[in-house]
């Protein structure tokens, strides 16, 4: 697999148009903090980290609204890639969705959203648009 990222997001966007309501993805370092990321800012209604042979693995319980069975997560994109990365300084930090939206950074102080890192003053490396 040349971008764990990309399948992580990629296994979330299926499950949620598919109406699951848990889903299981393999795990790393880097889909942990995207996954506590998510839980913190309301995406996902909960996870579970098991750990299981080599790699183990999440389990990701999504968000539906119960009246009109609307997931909170409308859109995932995947922003920097394996073959063109995107790096930005905490001056041009991108919006998303003007606030609405969050960004996931890999900054050299860790994982974090768009605005801890400009609150922080710090640039890296956009992962992710989520909202």
């Amino acid at each position: 697999m040349t971008d764990p990222i990309a399948d992580y997001l990629t296994r979330l966007r299926n499950a949620v148009k598919a109406g699951h309501r848990v889903v299981e993805i393999p795990a790393s370092n880097l889909k942990k903090e995207i996954t506590k990321i998510l839980f913190d800012k309301g995406y996902i209604l909960n996870y579970k980290f098991i750990e299981e042979g080599p790699q183990g693995s999440i389990k990701v319980a999504l968000k539906y609204d119960r009246a009109s069975r609307v997931n909170a997560i409308k859109a995932l994109k995947r922003v920097s890639r394996p073959g063109l990365r995107k790096y930005v300084g905490y001056r041009e930090m991108p919006r998303v969705l003007n606030g609405l939206g969050i960004a996931i950074l890999s900054t050299s102080r860790g994982v974090m959203t768009d605005k801890e890192a400009r609150t922080l003053k710090v640039g890296g490396e956009v992962l992710c648009y989520v909202y």
